[in-house]
């Protein structure tokens, strides 16, 4: 079963439409919204300060969503893809946002809608990452625009995710 947790007397909220994978924690001033999934061992950890998720969010295998002590909460708006071991680090995601596998988003940047971050990015402290574009690289930088068909992925994976998740809710 899930860790999920009160931290100082503030207790996730989740949307009952979510999936909370068996191994996945959650802990603090945490909000989950509608048709959410987060997945086996991540850690969704709203310790030192608040961390909203929006709605059609999948946070993937072995994330790490995390803020800084009085300094920087994260927000994560509606239909955003976090993949595989990415960390997000007190920063604000936009919607239709897709951070790719292993990369980093750290304290302040500001991901706009439609942007995507290839896996392995850094997006440094105060970014601001212009939507359309795809980033990439250590530091991140504008890569190029996003395709049409990039653009209907960002729209489509979401809602994937709620269907991979009602695999797991039959049984």
């Amino acid at each position: 079963m899930a860790l999920i947790r009160s931290v100082r007397g503030l207790r996730p909220s989740i949307s009952e439409t979510c999936f909370i994978a068996d191994n996945a924690t959650v802990v603090g001033d945490v909000v989950v919204g509608e048709f959410c999934s987060i997945w086996f061992n991540a850690v969704v950890r709203g310790d030192v300060n608040s961390i909203r998720i929006g709605n059609y969010c999948n946070i993937q295998d072995g994330s790490v969503i995390h803020c800084t002590y009085k300094g920087a909460s994260t927000k994560i708006g509606n239909y955003v893809s976090v993949g595989h071991q990415a960390l997000i680090h007190g920063c604000d995601l936009k919607d239709h946002v897709l951070v790719g596998m292993g990369a980093i988003v750290m304290d302040h940047a500001i991901i706009e809608e439609y942007v995507i971050i290839a896996a392995g990015a850094v997006v440094l402290e105060y970014s601001r990452c212009e939507s359309g574009y795809i980033y990439a690289g250590i530091p991140a930088k504008k890569i190029k625009a996003i395709t049409n068909e990039q653009r209907e992925m960002l729209d489509k994976l979401p809602h994937n995710y709620v269907m991979y998740s009602t695999w797991f809710k039959e049984d």
